[in-house]
């Protein structure tokens, strides 16, 4: 009887290990050191115009404010995190200073960073990064007014942003090995892209760390282990 219940005591941490591992899952794999995707990515300028952030929409769902400041950064990347941000200031009054407002109408100021020579597709040179006013009707997303100063845009057949003013010419969220070169993958969706920009949940925002949920559950499931232990040991003695 005595063996039985030690046994059950032994057993006691495995169990709340298990669960543990339920509740909060396994660990997450460490990013590979090298390679990753050739993408553009998309963001927004802060209010301060200080600061870059990586937008948490695609630029098709996105429909900013009159006096917007948005950017583009074509580069090699493994995810949002360590994404290249665009490279230089955008003010908006210096950048929108020539085009006259209108009425029923806003101005963005878009940033255009094509890369650098390493992040280039074998036989492609990426143009100098620009920047331009791009003008339209007050509910216009990110998307249309790209179309409109950015042309050829070149999208995917799931509508992923591939190429903006033709640049590059062919390829689209392609995955690359350490070496710049092509792994060979098709890009699908799990590439982050302007137009498929990942969501990020307030977890994501604040650092990632468990939810507010899973702690409860950690605290509940402590708490049930420490029961256990004090019963089998009153039963003991």
């Amino acid at each position: 009887m005595t063996a039985t219940r030690r046994a059950g005591s032994a057993a006691l941490p495995a169990t709340v290990a298990g669960v543990l591992l339920c509740l909060l899952g396994p660990a997450a794999p460490a990013a590979h050191a090298d390679g990753g995707y050739r993408y553009w990515s998309f963001w927004e300028r802060d209010a301060a115009g200080r600061t870059w952030t990586y937008a948490t929409q695609g630029a098709a769902t996105t429909t900013p404010a009159d006096g917007a400041v948005q950017g583009f950064r074509f580069a090699v990347s493994q995810n949002s995190q360590d994404a290249a941000k665009p490279r230089g200031n955008a003010d908006f009054e210096t950048v929108c200073a020539k085009t006259p407002a209108k009425d029923k109408a806003k101005r963005v100021a878009l940033l255009l960073d094509f890369g650098t020579p390493q992040d280039a597709p074998e036989g492609d040179t990426p143009p100098p990064a620009r920047s331009v006013c791009a003008q339209a009707g007050a509910d216009a997303t990110t998307a249309e007014l790209l179309a409109r100063v950015a042309r050829p845009l070149r999208y995917d057949s799931s509508a992923l942003l591939c190429a903006i003013a033709g640049y590059p010419r062919t390829g689209c969220a392609d995955q690359v090995s350490g070496s710049g070169d092509s792994a060979g993958v098709s890009p699908g969706a799990t590439a982050p892209t302007a137009a498929a920009t990942p969501s990020v949940s307030a977890s994501d925002q604040e650092g990632g760390g468990p939810s507010a949920g899973v702690l409860v559950g950690l605290a509940a499931v402590l708490a049930l282990g420490a029961a256990a232990v004090w019963q089998s040991r009153r039963r003991r003695g």
